[in-house]
């Protein structure tokens, strides 16, 4: 009997730790993502949102335009960006939550740093206005997949791979062997079907014809300069030249406080619940590639 009852104190202990474990991490999750400026809170508050490098995933970005978007205390938004592109529909989803916050009548000031090119341009193509540094490099309009062979490598080796599949292009990019013509042209078509995307928000939010706009998107980088000439960006100036700009548009009188979201930590929670693949990418940087990617 005596043992029996060991048991089931041992069973009451170990889930009172079980349970006091996953309070604890529910709590530090929470506060981990907790932004410095609750919603409804008052006063004259410029948001800053930070993208920083290659853009893999765009959940951070989401959560944070929409956090402050709904906040009445943020009068504007600056949005830094320092990225040479990344993913397409992450730069998609991330366009059209900023362009959202736009539309429903908070200034957004796109601030490029000193990278803002292809999916980083995109993304700045929400905003009310696009403001560069001369020197920063954006531009970079188009899509792009890499895919290697390794067939001539694996021939030299003798290793060689057997594949069956359902279609004839179900493995199209594959890097076991040379690309057939019909699958080139197949890829083609998907390129060319994310560059017409591309092109049209140019076009629609930079009030230009297509085919001017297709002149202008052939890869090429340009200069913030050559950017402001050609009417890819609508100003000049500093990040704080933004953040007065930003100001400005909101009618905040005087110097605006800067509020930005707390780092995002990663926490136990994440680890047991998060997919580690999009986790993996937002800590250090895109996933290894596949078969094949389309990137901006």
């Amino acid at each position: 009997m005596a043992r029996k009852q060991d048991w089931i104190i041992g069973g009451v202990i170990l889930a009172a730790v079980a349970l006091m474990f996953i309070v604890f991490v529910v709590l530090v999750f929470t506060l981990s993502t907790r932004s410095n400026v609750g919603l409804g809170s008052t006063g004259d508050k410029v948001a800053v949102i930070e993208l920083n490098g290659i853009i893999s995933s765009s959940r951070d970005m989401v959560r944070q335009f929409k956090r402050f978007g709904e906040d009445r205390g943020i009068k504007a938004i600056v949005f830094r960006i320092n990225s040479p592109g990344g993913g397409i529909a992450a730069s998609q989803e991330i366009y059209e939550h900023v362009r959202r916050v736009r539309d429903e009548g908070k200034p957004v000031v796109a601030s490029m740093g000193s990278v803002a090119a292809s999916g980083g341009y995109y993304v700045a193509l929400g905003a009310d206005t696009i403001m560069a540094n001369p020197g920063t490099t954006t531009g970079s309009i188009g899509v792009i997949a890499e895919i290697p062979n390794f067939s001539g490598l694996l021939e030299k080796i003798g290793v060689s791979f057997n594949i069956i599949k359902s279609g004839k292009f179900k493995d199209l990019g594959t890097p076991y062997r040379d690309m057939t013509d019909e699958e080139r042209e197949q890829l083609q078509d998907w390129i060319d079907s994310g560059y017409d995307q591309f092109v049209r928000v140019v076009a629609e939010e930079r009030g230009m014809e297509g085919e001017r706009v297709r002149q202008l998107a052939d890869g090429r980088v340009y200069t913030g300069e050559q950017a402001l000439e050609l009417a890819l960006i609508d100003t000049l100036g500093t990040f704080e030249d933004a953040v007065q700009l930003a100001a400005d548009m909101a009618g905040i009188k005087g110097e605006p406080r800067l509020v930005r979201a707390k780092q995002r930590k990663v926490t136990l929670f994440d680890l047991l619940t998060s997919d580690l693949r999009i986790l993996f990418c937002e800590t250090f940087g895109p996933w290894p590639r596949a078969k094949y990617q389309l990137t901006w």
